[in-house]
């Protein structure tokens, strides 16, 4: 079996995602590749499906889910693959950061800069003059009062994904998983898909 490399040469008998010299060794088994007896030498993917709920007592919190995702990696079994963790509501995320309280709280000083929340006091000055316009967030002419959070969820993202090696999350020493909550007080769901080998 031969796996082209990055520069077009090929390298003869390396097994996938195998490594010569400094190059990524990649077998390209599309259609256009088939050969008989070709769908056993596939790898045998598996997908595993775990959910959360989350009913935060503040309307802001950033919850420490690493062990969960750790965790829902160990029942799919897989050794290698990756993990996607996505907020499903629109008004929370996730994020892949360091557990420091001074850089919770740096994060939501700054996103109240960019979408400053109107239902609290403006934190000095600064933030008083960054306020929306009387009119408020369009959002809110509905009746609601979470327009800064839709848009704190746009800066930081509903989703991530994050890498498994050898059975493990592939993260920094430093980089823990996060659900990143800006309007809570009522259940929101988590979803957590392992998908791999």
């Amino acid at each position: 079996m031969f796996a082209p490399l990055a520069d077009g040469k090929r390298a003869a008998g390396l097994p996938f995602g195998a490594t010569q010299g400094s190059k990524l060794v990649v077998h390209a088994r599309g259609l256009q590749n088939r050969e008989p007896g070709f769908e056993s030498r596939l790898p045998c993917l598996k997908f595993h499906t775990v959910y959360r709920t989350f009913n935060t007592e503040r309307r802001r919190e950033f919850v420490r889910i690493t062990e969960d995702v750790e965790d829902a990696v160990r029942e799919a079994g897989i050794q290698e693959g990756m993990v996607l963790v996505a907020a499903m509501h629109i008004t929370a995320a996730v994020w892949i950061n360091d557990d420091e309280p001074g850089l919770q709280a740096d994060t939501l000083e700054w996103l109240d800069k960019i979408a400053p929340p109107s239902w609290k006091e403006p934190d000095g000055e600064t933030a008083r003059d960054l306020l929306p316009n009387a009119g408020d967030y369009r959002h809110h002419r509905g009746g609601e009062d979470n327009g800064d959070a839709h848009l704190k969820n746009l800066l930081v993202h509903h989703q991530v994904i994050v890498p498994v090696t050898d059975g493990r999350l592939d993260l920094g020493p430093w980089q823990q998983v996060f659900y990143c909550e800006f309007d809570g007080g009522r259940p929101k769901r988590l979803v957590i898909k392992v998908m791999g080998e």
